[in-house]
């Protein structure tokens, strides 16, 4: 299977932020590209939006959090475009706080939308979706700086992004050799949605504003400024390709030299 190829992807978390960068680079190939959120009427609209631009995109309604869930949209995917050839696991959320006063459900909340959605989702286009009887395959995790060190104040999240990064390896050492590979991008502060979500946290916890918090956070990026979804996505859009073929069990970053490792 060639570049030249029109495959079928599979991107979570696309209706905003990294996700909805990378389905449209992934559509703007010419690939079939099906998308979930948790929000059915926000899915509509970004599929009605794609396809406006003339590119092959459908989805559905997915609570990543849910096994249940996420084998219907699997199967779904299939039913609407075939086997799976890319899968794109992009769906997360931030959270934290002082960590002796977590509540459990913020904790395995983190866990189950950043990490076991990973698996759950993998797994099921592993089987379900056909691209284990492939010769070839695209999976890309989208992780975290936070994923390689310690973020403060952020024990869930970093412990849920060490997680798919030693996920990925894992996976990507098991699958290289059936010509499927496995790689994580690891963005560091990206503008986003969620990334207003946790400058709002840190200005609480910190007593200050959203933007001394967000020139603190610029200080330490040696580009000097957050980098972009559209960045990230084009990191994204290069592991899928056949030039990334010996690119296996990696974890990439995409922060602006914030993170060395």
């Amino acid at each position: 299977m060639s570049d030249s190829t029109t495959k079928t992807a599979i991107v979570t978390g696309a209706t905003s932020g990294i996700g909805h960068a990378v389905a449209g680079v992934l559509a703007e190939r010419g690939h079939r590209v099906f998308i979930c959120a948790r929000d059915g009427e926000k899915v509509a609209l970004t599929v009605k939006e794609f396809r406006n631009q003339g590119f092959d995109v459908d989805g559905a309604e997915c609570d990543v959090r849910s096994p249940e869930n996420i084998r219907e949209f699997v199967t779904a995917a299939v039913e609407r475009y075939g086997d799976i050839d890319i899968l794109v696991n992009n769906a997360g959320r931030s959270g934290g706080g002082v960590t002796a006063t977590i509540a459990d459900d913020l904790w395995f909340d983190v866990i189950n939308t950043n990490l076991n959605s990973v698996f759950l989702l993998t797994r099921d286009v592993l089987s379900i979706g056909g691209m284990q009887k492939k010769s070839w395959g695209r999976i890309v995790n989208i992780a975290s700086t936070a994923g390689k060190q310690g973020v403060v104040l952020g024990a869930p999240y970093s412990a849920s992004k060490h997680g798919v990064v030693g996920f990925t390896k894992a996976l990507g050492n098991e699958l290289a050799g059936a010509g499927i590979t496995v790689n994580a991008v690891c963005p560091g502060y990206v503008e986003t949605p969620m990334a207003q979500k946790v400058r709002q946290g840190y200005a609480a916890a910190w007593d200050t504003s959203e933007d001394d918090v967000l020139g603190r956070f610029q200080a330490k990026i040696p580009l000097g400024r957050y980098s972009t979804s559209s960045e990230v996505a084009a990191m994204v859009g290069y592991l899928v390709t056949d030039a990334a073929g010996s690119v296996a069990a990696q974890a990439i970053n995409v922060c602006g030299g914030l993170g060395n490792f």
